[in-house]
């Protein structure tokens, strides 16, 4: 997960929706606004535009209208995360919310190798930063026999990332003339982009080792 702002003010259909008997809170608006809001990424998982797209429920609504059709409470999620999410997290880091700093209570790793798993490590002991944890092992490491593949799919493509990153971090400190350094610099700051698919990933690779954390943190947006 990463810090993602909420644009305000909520888009006027939420409102018209939730007046009706049986309004939609997916309406046109909503999508689109929410949609920016998250750079379309899953913001559990981080994969950047999901085949499959649910607009979820931060807190589940259980059939309470303020809390189904609450702007501050609709997230842009992929199907993968959202049937694991449920009901079954419900005290977790909320990554709109800019004092839960979700870009550092958690670390992310994964060996960039095929078949290794994701291993995520809470910062600070306490219980919502522990329940996002077992979240997101859930998600990147598969619970059911269907989600274990699904989550073998997702750390393919997070495995093609990482390489693809670390790619770049070799040219630019092996760098022999200023233009393939500054070509390189440009690369890892995209990667390094809120909106680049799983970048607390790249950001704990950069964070992980103190030459490329002060050569790059400064590029965090």
């Amino acid at each position: 997960m990463v810090y993602f702002e909420k644009s305000q003010p909520a888009p006027d259909c939420l409102a018209i929706e939730k007046a009706k008997a049986s309004g939609d809170y997916k309406c046109a608006d909503v999508l689109e606004k929410i949609k920016n809001d998250f750079k379309n990424k899953c913001y559990i998982c981080e994969n950047k535009e999901p085949l499959s797209i649910n607009i979820e429920h931060f807190i589940p609504h259980k059939g309470d209208k303020d809390l189904k059709f609450d702007w501050n409470n609709l997230f842009w999620s992929c199907s993968h995360c959202n049937n694991i999410k449920l009901d079954n997290f419900v005290n977790i880091l909320n990554c709109t919310d800019s004092t839960h700093n979700v870009d550092k209570k958690l670390r992310y790793f994964m060996n960039p190798f095929p078949c290794e798993k994701v291993i995520i490590e809470a910062m600070e002991q306490t219980p919502k930063i522990l329940e996002t944890k077992e979240l997101l092992n859930a998600v990147y490491n598969g619970t059911t026999k269907l989600k274990t593949i699904e989550s073998a799919n997702l750390r393919n493509k997070l495995l093609e990332e990482i390489s693809d990153f670390q790619k770049w971090l070799c040219e630019y400190y092996k760098a022999t003339t200023q233009s393939v350094k500054d070509y390189s610099q440009l690369k890892i700051i995209e990667h390094l982009s809120r909106g680049a698919n799983f970048s607390a990933f790249k950001r704990w690779i950069i964070l992980d080792n103190q030459m490329r954390k002060d050569d790059f943190e400064q590029f965090f947006d």
